[in-house]
């Protein structure tokens, strides 16, 4: 068994539930599942699902850099979560503006209910090393 770290800050949202804001495993860093939730509040930002998104990855980047790592330009991979695909035109232009020109490999995938009935999640990979 390898040795593994939780990742934990008080800069992207954690809750009572049973899983880690992140797990570093060597130089892999697995980020859980985030929706939009304000770090502080605990409760979804306002806006559109372009702001939402942006709140995604500021809860990833969050943790990649709590874990040691430079932020989004460290992830390799990216799993997105909406509820309503007719918002991925939307989704992928605050996804492109976070990634710029050099953006990890990504799933995207619609499904019915997210947690707190939130529009767009995101789980992440990163490369630490």
């Amino acid at each position: 068994m390898s040795d593994t770290d939780r990742v934990i800050t008080d800069e992207a949202p954690s809750n009572d539930n049973p899983y880690s804001q992140g797990v570093r495993d060597g130089d892999r860093l697995y980020v859980s599942g985030y929706g939009p939730a304000d770090p502080e509040t605990g409760e979804p930002v306002d806006g559109d699902v372009a702001d939402r998104t942006e709140q995604v990855l500021a809860n990833i980047d969050a943790v990649v850099r709590a874990a040691g790592g430079e932020g989004l330009a460290d992830v390799v991979k990216v799993t997105v979560y909406l509820t309503d695909l007719d918002d991925y035109e939307t989704v992928n232009e605050a996804y492109g503006a976070a990634f710029g020109g050099d953006p990890p490999a990504r799933v995207c995938v619609e499904v019915s209910r997210l947690p707190d009935d939130v529009d767009v999640e995101m789980d992440a990979i990163a490369s630490l090393g």
